[in-house]
């Protein structure tokens, strides 16, 4: 009889040797997932400060457009 109770125990107890492996698998490639999106995040948030640093330039050089504009209006008596 307790072999017989010692045999069961040792298959639950396998059962849940194999269900905490599964989720430690899970666990890892989820860990993985997780960095990958970081990594993509961090890059898409580069992108953005460099996308920002784009328009500030082409803000900058519209502004000199317009005074450059103005300027020849006013020669030109235009204004």
């Amino acid at each position: 009889m307790t072999d017989h109770i010692e045999n069961l125990l040792l298959e639950h107890l396998k059962r849940f040797q194999s269900g905490q492996d599964r989720m430690e698998r899970k666990l890892d490639e989820l860990t993985r997932r997780v960095s990958n999106l970081e990594a993509g995040l961090a890059s898409v948030i580069q992108h953005l400060g460099y996308l920002a640093a784009a328009d500030a330039q082409q803000q900058l050089a519209a502004d000199g457009f317009n005074l450059r504009l103005e300027r020849i209006e006013r020669r030109l008596e235009l204004a």
